[in-house]
């Protein structure tokens, strides 16, 4: 199994860069796949096929779950509600399942379309298990197959909008990755090209970022010419982050009959509906917790406080809660403090080391082996509380986070969503406590929006500020932006003499 980093050897048989005329002939091809032409044997087990139709009906219910498939032929496929019901595997893929106690809704209505060979489009809230939902399947079609033994050729390519998501997906994947014989690297931006280099000669999975991952295929460190699974991870994210172009970079070498492509998102949006119209074939839509759409959703298990407090008071204001739940335990609590700005992050940092509290800070100006080693601390323990500002937000799975504190409210509510998507994950329940002040009133209707669609009590103090939500600001065009229809016919317009 490779590993993050490794010497470089002095041999280089890494793929050589394509000439003008091959890159063209690749380039003149359509994007779109042609058909439902992936395969796969998945029997279900006889077990599963026994529960009364009632049963599954109620699951469904239960986690409001919507099933769309575009082929009518299709045969419904039970959701696996049980580990027992996973379908047969020769090596011991599934042992560090035992550590669950069953599969999450997400990865239960997946898993069997996954295992089917069907292209999947998966829309769930954040701390849902999506990694796994994506995983398994991806290691039991490796360790079903026979691989190329040729180096820099990957059989599976995981992409995510951040390093800190790549590691985490990373991390995970290893765990499983043992028994089925699959070497995973994981390449990002901000390190040594060559020892991720070496990583991958010998990798049948890549978890990457998109801007380092097309480095590395532009400059020939490896050929994505043999990719059977593709996942796109926080699709929206990526999007939003302007990463289009370069993910249509990377997937077009890659095989178009034989590529199985998955997509997970947190909101549907129309720029991720284009983007999958663009690289899948016939999928499968999986919604968790209602109909999908462009606004952000936040877990429904996670209890939202919102404090409206006077700017002045909020650091007190924090000392406050972490008093309560750090003090007079023999087990603290592990809180995640928010902050907006890099400064900011450090004054807290400082205020909350000063009051004896165990604490580390990942924020920009921070190294990324800083970085890591204060996440580790606060993972094993060492350190109880975490300062960062929103790099922590999106998508690191950090267990046990019981508390979320948003000392400065963040620039959207999207990204408030995602922070406090830190705690009750994995089935678990969350609290998180927000402290809002009259100089983020512009996002008080749209904060309003995500509290009453997760049920949540909506202080008084919040409804005074007013529940109008703000036009979406794009990153580069500002409050100017335009979400218009580029397949709309223009209206020509004649001025006459």
């Amino acid at each position: 199994m490779a590993k993050r980093s490794h010497h470089v050897e002095s041999t280089d048989s890494r793929p050589k860069k394509k000439s003008k005329s091959e890159k063209h002939s690749k380039s003149s091809k359509k994007d779109a796949p042609e058909g439902n032409v992936v395969s796969a044997s998945y029997e279900q087990a006889p077990a599963l096929s026994a529960i009364a139709q009632s049963e599954i009906d109620q699951f469904h219910a239960q986690h409001t779950i919507k099933v769309t498939d575009p082929l009518p032929e299709a045969l419904n496929l039970r959701p696996i509600t049980s580990f027992e019901y996973l379908p047969a595997c020769d090596s011991d893929l599934y042992g560090p399942l035992k550590s669950f106690k069953s599969p999450t809704p997400i990865q239960s209505t997946t898993w069997p379309l996954l295992f089917a060979g069907r292209d999947v489009i998966g829309i769930a809230e954040t701390g849902s298990g999506k990694t796994l939902a994506f995983g398994l399947p991806c290691l039991k079609k490796i360790s079903d197959s026979k691989r190329s033994k040729n180096p820099y050729q990957p059989t599976a390519v995981i992409i995510s909008p951040t390093r800190e998501l790549a590691m985490q997906i990373y991390d995970q994947l290893v765990k499983f990755a043992e028994p089925a014989q699959a070497g995973v690297a994981c390449v990002y931006g901000g390190v040594r090209k060559d020892e991720q280099r070496e990583a991958l000669k010998s990798a049948a999975i890549v978890v990457a970022t998109p801007g380092r991952l097309k480095d590395l295929q532009s400059d020939g460190s490896l050929s994505l010419g043999k990719v059977k699974y593709l996942v796109l991870d926080e699709a929206d994210r990526m999007l939003d982050k302007g990463f289009e172009q370069d993910i249509k970079d990377i997937i077009q070498p890659m095989p178009v009959s034989r590529r199985q492509t998955v997509m997970f998102t947190a909101t549907w949006p129309r720029s991720v509906r284009d983007l999958a119209a663009g690289f899948m074939s016939s999928p499968v839509t999986v919604t968790i917790g209602g109909d999908p759409s462009a606004d952000p959703r936040a877990n429904t298990r996670i209890k939202q406080e919102v404090e409206v407090v006077n700017h002045h008071d909020k650091e007190n204001r924090l000392i406050q809660i972490l008093n309560r739940s750090q003090r007079g335990s023999n087990s603290p609590e592990k809180v995640l403090v928010f902050c907006l700005y890099k400064k900011e992050a450090m004054r807290v940092e400082r205020l909350v080391k000063a009051k004896g509290f165990k604490v580390a800070g990942i924020h920009g100006d921070l190294g990324q082996g800083e970085r890591f080693r204060n996440l580790d601390a606060f993972k094993t323990g060492a350190a109880t509380v975490l300062v960062a500002t929103d790099v922590a937000a999106r998508g690191l799975d950090i267990p046990a986070v019981k508390l979320v504190v948003n000392v400065t409210f963040p620039l959207t509510v999207e990204d408030y969503v995602h922070r406090i998507g830190r705690t009750g994950r994995a089935g678990a329940e969350g609290h998180a406590i927000t402290l809002f002040t009259e100089t983020d009133k512009a996002l008080s209707g749209g904060l309003i929006n995500v509290l009453k669609a997760a049920k949540q009590e909506v202080p008084e103090a919040l409804l005074k500020f007013g529940t109008t939500v703000k036009k979406k600001q794009h990153d580069a065009y500002g409050a100017f932006f335009k979400d218009v229809d580029t397949d709309k016919t223009a209206t020509k317009i004649v001025f006459e003499d």
